[in-house]
């Protein structure tokens, strides 16, 4: 049931909408991730701002786990402000945090602080013995733990924004944040998973294995609510060719040989599953760069702190080759844009 305030918000947003403009502001999009871009670095420009005709009160996190109205209020604010940004998407997501995937083994959920107002996610088991056993029991219930919530927050959003054409048009419902097998592995398994490759890789196999096919169950249920179109959007930032945008935050504990025998193949996998995508990583990712450059479905990438990367490695692995840098700092954009060829008109920035 929606509350008067998610009504008020939901009018004041379908009334702001503006058809040309987002019509626009998509077009603008396409054209770069077609790569008929011709400037140094993309930033889309939204060219007419609609400021909100209502204050619009904070949701904390906490509260919106707990009501797919609050989580719709909280979500709907940032689109919002979108409106009254030139750079920024309109889309939401089932924000229940890293933890989404994990939770389906039977991982702990871990909620922060309330002042903390930051996503939940979910306590790692450090126990080999515990992996072993879900390994032999397979496949969990697709709709177990937070996955139920961000299937019936899907489900709960689709029928809100069915009432308002403008709403369910241009405010994407982007696909909620599964990370990537990686990633998924050690947030379930903990600092253990990394011992395990040189003492058991059978089983570290096993495991990435079982989550990337928990991890394709999961996504094709989701894209039977919302089916993924021809670019996409994530985040308040970026648009992507691909279905799909897979995080590697943990490759960055990892060489480069480990990356090629324990990341790629099962990154590939959803990839080509999905028909393309981005990878986002956090950190360092200038030592396997040249890796999943030679990933065919890989479309682009979004990493944060340059600082801890040798730069010109990553782009020798990615504009140069074809592959597009999406979100990137524009305070480095700028800095680099002056290298030898460029970006090759495949970055951009916000």
């Amino acid at each position: 049931m929606l509350s008067k305030e998610t009504i008020l918000l939901l009018e004041d947003i379908e009334r702001r909408i503006d058809v040309e403009t987002e019509e626009d502001y998509i077009a603008q999009w396409k054209k770069f991730l077609d790569k008929k871009f011709e400037g140094d670095i993309f930033i889309p420009e939204r060219k007419k701002l609609s400021k909100p005709e209502l204050e619009v009160k904070h949701i904390n996190i906490n509260d919106a786990l707990n009501s797919y109205d609050l989580m719709l209020r909280r979500e709907l604010e940032g689109v919002s402000h979108s409106l009254d940004s030139e750079v920024a998407n309109l889309a939401i997501r089932a924000n229940y945090g890293t933890g989404i995937m994990t939770s389906m083994f039977g991982a702990e959920i871990f909620t922060m602080p309330r002042e903390a107002d930051t996503l939940p996610t979910t306590r790692s088991v450090n126990d080999t013995g515990w992996i072993k056993a879900k390994l032999e029991k397979g496949l969990p219930e697709v709709n177990s733990g937070f996955a139920l919530n961000v299937f019936e927050f899907g489900e709960f959003c689709k029928e809100v924004f069915s009432k308002y054409p403008k709403i369910e048009k241009y405010v994407k419902v982007y696909h909620p944040d599964l990370q990537g097998p990686l990633d998924i592995c050690e947030l379930l398994w903990g600092g253990e998973m990394f011992y395990s490759m040189f003492d058991e890789p059978e089983v570290v196999h096993g495991m990435l294995n079982l989550v990337t096919d928990t991890y394709t169950m999961v996504m094709e249920k989701w894209f039977g609510l919302y089916k993924p179109e021809e670019i996409n959007p994530h985040w308040g930032s970026l648009w992507h060719k691909g279905t799909i945008l897979l995080r590697n935050d943990s490759a960055m504990n990892i060489s480069k040989d480990m990356f090629e025998e324990f990341s790629k193949p099962y990154d590939n996998r959803l990839l080509n599953h999905f028909g393309g995508g981005c990878m986002h990583f956090c950190g360092r990712g200038d030592h396997y760069s040249e890796v999943f450059s030679e990933m065919p479905m890989l479309n682009s990438i979004n990493m944060s702190q340059p600082q801890y990367n040798d730069m010109e490695k990553i782009y020798k692995n990615t504009v140069d080759k074809g592959i597009m840098i999406l979100a990137f700092s524009k305070e480095w954009a700028e800095k680099d844009k002056v290298r030898e060829g460029g970006f090759n008109h495949l970055l951009s920035s916000f």
